[in-house]
């Protein structure tokens, strides 16, 4: 029974990884040099909705695989930040959905750009920076603040970097009122493009060994 629950737990930590993989995956595309001009702006915002279902879906699979959710985590401190960060960082990516979400409307006005989507897309990016802080918080009960040998020590400083880059896209996705352009449009899609190569890659660092059910035992029917 311990090894059928064990082998869940596998499938469902390698779901989580494959989501923000193929959400990472997505807002890389978006932001690649050349993309928006091949496909249309239009379609661009799509591939960023789209990846930012996928963080959600991530990030939910995420909160119910951590910390408070298993019991006896209730004493353990480390576990107590998984579960913080994990809650906050599913509530950036809600954020994310409602900001990606209204850049798909069309003839918006620039009041309505700083209300919608930028707002939304700096409270993302903020929520993704405290989670990673609390995220290093929790490998640092665990692994030590350096520990390179480490596999989660890898994936909380990518993430680290991912969210540093979101937020510097942030910034420049500042909408400026007088000419309702942004800010700086290519520190926009570099702080994106890195963001998420850096949020694909730890993804793919923390997937586990594929799962297979453990066969019967002594005594157990086939």
């Amino acid at each position: 029974r311990y090894a059928a629950a064990t082998v869940g737990r596998l499938r469902k930590l390698r779901r989580e990884s494959q989501l923000f993989a193929i959400g990472s995956a997505c807002f890389a595309l978006g932001a690649l040099p050349g993309y928006a001009s091949l496909v249309g702006e239009l379609a661009d915002n799509v591939t960023y909705f789209v990846g930012s279902i996928f963080f959600t879906t991530a990030a939910f699979t995420q909160l119910r695989l951590s910390g408070r959710w298993r019991a006896g985590a209730w004493r353990n401190v480390a576990d107590w930040d998984d579960w913080w960060s994990a809650a906050v960082q599913l509530s950036g990516t809600i954020a994310f959905n409602v900001s990606t979400g209204a850049a798909l409307a069309q003839h918006l006005t620039a009041a309505d750009e700083m209300h919608y989507v930028w707002r939304p897309d700096a409270i993302g990016s903020l929520c993704f920076l405290v989670s990673s802080a609390l995220a290093i918080k929790a490998t640092t009960h665990r692994d030590g603040l350096w520990d390179p040998e480490a596999r989660n020590w890898w994936t909380t400083w990518l993430n680290v970097a991912g969210s540093i880059a979101f937020g510097v896209s942030a910034v420049g996705a500042y909408v400026v009122s007088d000419s309702g352009e942004l800010l700086n449009a290519e520190l926009v899609n570099l702080g994106t493009f890195v963001g998420a190569v850096c949020f694909l890659v730890a993804a793919l660092l923390l997937r586990p060994p594929r799962a297979s059910q453990p066969g019967p035992g002594r005594g157990e029917a086939a």
